[in-house]
Parts: C-alpha cells; sequence; structure tokens
C-alpha cells in the first residue's frame, strides 16, 4: 500500500477514535482500506457528500465532527464577542440522526447556541429556521436523493442560503486546518442545545400557506385527486399538513413509501427524477384516476410530478417542464389577479430552460441567469433586496423557490403551488399538460435532456478533468451539422463569437462550466459535479410549435436531434 495511505491508516488504529472504528479498519481488505483512506473527504463549497463508513474519505462521526469544529472556529472568528446561534436538522437517512446530534454537540461545546430540530424535517424548513430565528449559521446532515449508501452535511449561513464567497472558501480553510481529531471539542456544551419542533412547523407552514395565488379556485376544487409520496422521506412530515393547509381535502399518501426508511426499501435511487422510482405512486394515481401525482426526495427540497398527457396517459414531467409550468403560472397568475409588482423579478441558471427567459420577456419580467445552485439565487436576492420583488426562482433539478422567506429550494411549498395550478387548470377544464402545450405554441417549443457520466475510483475525478480541458482547448466546431458560434467558459469568466473572434466578460462568480450555442439555437453545456466523480451534458433545443396537432410530431423530432447531438460528441 501507498507510504502516505498506510501513515493514515495507523494514526486511525493508535489515536483516539473508538475501538469499533479501529476493529472496521483492522478487518477491511487492502483495497477498501485504500479507497477509504486515499484522500480526505473533501469539504467543498457546499459541504460534505460520501460513502458512509470509516476512513478519512468517508462520512462518519470523525468528518462529520472535524468539519463542524472548523466551522465552529470561522464562526467565532467572524462574529467574535457574539453569542452565535445555528440551526440544525435532518433527513430520514441512516445515521442522520447520529451525524446531527454529533454536529450539535459540537456546535455546543464550542459555546454556539444551538437549535435542533427535534426529528427528520425537510431542508427547507431548516432554511427557515435560520432566518426566523436570526441564526448566524446552520447545518443539515443529508445527501439529497443520493443512493443509501450516501450521507452528506450541508452548510448554511445568516440569510438561509448555502454558504457563498467569501465564506464557503474561508470555512473550506478552517475545516482543512484541522488536522487531528484531537483538536475537536466533541462534548462539554449540552446546555447550550435547544430541540425544537412543532412551534417552527406552525411558523413554517404559515409562510407557506401565504404564497398561495387562488385560495378560492382551491375551494372550488377542494376534491382535486392528488396522490403523493414521500419516498421514505422528510417530506411525510410537512407535505400533508401543507396541502390541508391550502384547503385540499382529497390527499392520498403512497402507502408503501409513506415510512421515512433510510434503507430506501422500494427504490434503488430515491430521486424524484427517476421514472422507477415515481412507478409506485405512478400506478396509484392511475387506480384511482387522479389529477396530479406528486413525489419529493428524502430531504424534500426536490419535486417529481406526473400528470394524465394529451392522450389520457400517465407520464412524468421533466425538471424543465415543471420549472416553466411555476414560472408561468406565478408570473401570470400575479398579473391576471393584479397583484405583480413593476419591480418583480424571477431567477433562473444557466443550464435551466431557455423558455423561462422567454416567459419573463414577453411579460416584461426581469429574469436573470445565475450559476447551477440556489445559494446562487439566495445571494442574488439578497443583492436586490429592497430593490427588486423576487416572485420565483428554479432549476432544472427538480427544485423550485417560491418566494423570499426561506433561501434554498423547496419541494414542500412547490407541492402546494403545483397543487393550486392543476386545480386552476382544472376549473378550465384542463390537465397541467394541456397548459404545458399551451405554453410551447405561445413562447416556442424548448425541449431539454439530460445525460450524467460517471467516472468511479481513484481516478475519476482526473479522467473528467481531462475530459474538460479538451473541451476547453479545443472546442467542437460543429455539432448535428450546425457551426458553434459561441463558447461560454464559466471558469475563466470569458465568452467568444468562435465566428468573428469577438470575446466578452462573463460576470458571474468563477464555475467550471463550458457551453456550446450553435447556429440553429441549440445550446449544450458541460459541468463537472462539486461533489462526486460525475460530469453532466445538459442539452437543448427549440423550434415553433404552431397548434396542439403538430406536438408530437414535434416533440420527436426535437428528441431525434439531441439523440443526433449526443452521437455526434461521442457521449454514450
Amino acid at each position: 500500500m501507498d507510504a502516505r495511505i498506510q501513515e493514515k491508516v495507523n494514526t486511525w488504529l493508535s489515536g483516539n477514535y473508538d475501538e469499533t472504528t479501529k476493529e472496521a479498519i483492522r478487518q477491511m481488505p487492502a483495497d477498501e482500506q485504500a479507497d477509504a483512506f486515499y484522500r480526505n473527504l473533501e469539504f467543498g463549497t457546499g459541504g460534505l457528500r460520501g460513502i458512509m463508513g470509516v476512513g478519512t474519505n468517508r462520512v462518519n462521526k470523525y468528518t462529520i465532527g472535524m468539519a463542524t469544529q472548523g466551522f465552529a472556529n470561522y464562526l467565532k472568528k467572524t462574529y467574535p464577542n457574539q453569542e452565535i446561534k445555528v440551526s440544525i436538522g435532518h433527513d430520514s437517512r441512516n445515521n442522520s440522526r447520529f451525524f446531527a446530534e454529533t454536529t450539535a454537540n459540537v456546535f455546543a461545546a464550542n459555546g454556539i447556541k444551538v437549535f435542533l430540530f427535534e426529528a427528520l424535517r425537510p431542508t427547507p424548513e431548516l432554511s427557515f429556521s435560520i432566518r426566523h430565528l436570526g441564526c448566524h449559521a446552520g447545518v443539515v446532515c443529508t445527501a439529497s436523493h443520493n443512493p443509501k449508501e450516501y450521507n452528506g452535511y450541508k452548510a448554511y449561513w445568516n440569510d438561509g442560503g448555502q454558504l457563498v464567497p467569501p465564506h464557503d472558501k474561508n470555512v473550506i480553510k478552517e475545516v482543512e486546518a484541522i488536522t487531528s481529531v484531537d483538536e475537536v471539542l466533541w462534548e462539554g456544551g449540552e446546555n447550550n442545545i435547544t430541540l425544537m419542533g412543532a412551534d417552527m412547523d406552525q411558523a413554517y407552514l404559515k409562510m407557506v400557506k401565504g404564497l398561495s395565488v387562488y385560495p378560492d379556485v382551491i375551494a372550488a376544487q377542494h376534491d382535486l385527486k392528488i396522490v403523493y409520496t414521500p419516498i421514505h422521506g422528510t417530506g411525510i412530515t410537512l407535505v400533508p399538513d401543507v396541502l390541508k393547509a391550502f384547503g385540499f381535502t382529497n390527499v392520498t399518501v403512497v402507502e408503501e413509501q409513506a415510512k421515512p426508511d433510510g434503507n430506501f426499501p422500494t427504490v434503488i435511487y430515491p430521486n424524484p427524477e427517476e421514472s422507477e422510482t415515481m412507478s409506485i405512486g405512478l400506478q396509484k394515481a392511475k387506480e384511482m384516476d387522479a389529477d396530479i401525482l406528486l413525489g419529493t426526495d428524502p430531504d424534500a427540497d426536490r419535486v417529481g410530478i406526473g400528470v394524465k398527457n394529451h392522450k389520457g396517459e400517465w407520464v412524468l414531467m421533466n425538471g424543465n417542464q415543471t420549472a416553466v409550468l411555476a414560472f408561468a403560472y406565478m408570473i401570470e397568475a400575479r398579473k391576471t389577479k393584479g397583484i405583480a409588482q413593476p419591480n418583480d423579478m424571477v431567477i433562473s441558471t444557466i443550464v435551466t430552460s431557455e423558455m423561462i427567459n422567454e416567459v419573463a420577456r414577453q411579460n416584461q419580467v426581469a429574469c436573470y441567469n445565475v450559476l447551477t445552485g440556489f445559494k446562487w439565487i439566495a445571494e442574488l436576492i439578497k443583492e436586490k433586496e429592497g430593490k427588486e420583488n423576487y416572485v420565483i426562482g428554479g432549476e432544472e433539478s427538480f427544485g423550485l423557490m417560491i418566494g423570499d422567506k426561506i433561501r434554498d429550494k423547496d419541494a414542500v411549498s412547490a407541492v402546494a403551488l403545483m397543487c393550486e395550478m392543476a386545480a386552476y387548470e382544472k376549473a378550465k377544464g384542463r390537465t397541467l399538460f394541456d397548459k404545458m402545450i399551451e405554453l410551447y405554441i405561445q413562447y416556442g417549443f424548448y425541449y431539454e435532456n439530460l445525460i450524467s457520466i460517471t467516472k468511479k475510483g481513484m481516478n475519476g475525478q482526473k479522467e473528467i478533468a481531462e475530459m474538460m480541458e479538451n473541451y476547453r482547448n479545443q472546442p467542437p466546431s460543429s455539432i448535428d451539422g450546425s457551426p458553434v458560434i459561441t463558447l461560454l467558459d464559466y471558469d475563466l469568466q470569458k465568452g467568444k463569437n468562435l465566428v468573428t473572434g469577438e470575446e466578452w466578460t462573463i460576470n458571474l462568480p468563477k464555475s467550471n462550466v463550458l457551453q456550446f450555442i450553435t447556429e440553429d439555437g441549440s445550446k449544450i453545456s458541460a459541468r463537472p459535479s462539486g461533489t462526486e466523480p460525475k460530469i453532466k451534458f445538459y442539452f437543448s433545443v427549440n423550434t415553433a410549435l404552431k397548434n396542439k396537432a403538430d406536438f408530437d410530431a414535434t416533440y420527436a423530432s426535437l428528441q431525434q436531434k439531441i439523440d443526433r447531438i449526443i452521437a455526434d460528441m461521442k457521449l454514450k
């Protein structure tokens, strides 16, 4: 074994680690030891995420504790001689409660006042609680929609959003400065911990109810047939209550997936983006002849929806379609009701459907595009506070953030608004799919797809870095027969017209994202993950849709175009 890895193994075997951990290391085959210790699990700009287990490259008590000590040190440097407050939550994953309590104990031992949720809660409620309690920071223990072997640690700042510059890099430095578990204050501050539960739930429910645009429509359509699955996650704690508070009376929870369970026994990936994950809910919706199906991931920040299409068949909407429906509803409904403000704004991201920009443009509402991640939406809200009125933000990864009382994606409020939208359309004798087609006719038929390529093992990150470097240095001259006319490099913060040679500055923070825009309006984005050895490619194409009768043929042609793009770029 590599001498550096062996040294780390020896440190754990001889240091202040519990005997169960040491015995687990002794029982590990050499290749497992190498993977568990070849690096320190990276505390990135979003926090920690990885496979649970012993070792420096795993999520465990010690990596969580050292991360928390670093975060605590930064908070104490940033807020000297102040009473510092943090809020802590967790999802339904295995060990999440233990990790949340570990985090709470370390903060508390550092003299920091901790508000810890008494049990699992949706991540958006954690974001809300930070603002509601006036906390300086927050942490939620979750790995979102990753498989059951994973867990993680998301760090938040005082606005309820995840860490952004300069705090993200500064916290990383403090975390990296903790080189031994002996530097961690593990216990001694138990009196600094306060449990929270029902009162915070009620404050959050009141906030979400205030987002409703058409409560009168819900009253008339209160018996809308809703099927909801929490996919063994935290959504069960609040989503049924929120739907009840909105006035919906006919809600069926998918029984097989109702109980929180970190083993996610009915699914492979607890992700509402996956059709397999939503299949039990879809079957239930078909049996009941429901109006809408909704599913939330384990920490209830992503929402997937199913509806009947124009042929009466049940289909799942993708993240871009869900976002377009939500943006269009909030913009159009506020306008129709007379509550739109001249300074209303909406926020999308650089890899989300361009259709959102078109909806906003035609309705004369300012639309800003930020880097991927809701922390950037939160940061822009903070920047525009008092000058522009934030209405809604979202991105293609099944995330929406409605209203400014929280600063992270919120599937709980999204479920409620989606149901209100379904009720609004049902009152007109239509489904949400009918509305989607109408939007395509009005604003243009934008179609998107995404593929994700994972490179496992120690060389995974290196292979992805080489892939990006090749695209950066040798961009394709054409894609699917259409010349590439624009290259956007968000890492270099430069845009370039490949025809004229003209260059310009991209006024966004650095991010390792490349975008190619072709002459025919197609957009291809390449974006490596910051937390996993994975690279995502986003594809967007568009054309005009003249009428509903042309929908199927136009949809098929756009699908074929993306298939050709993927083949041309040799991504499959």
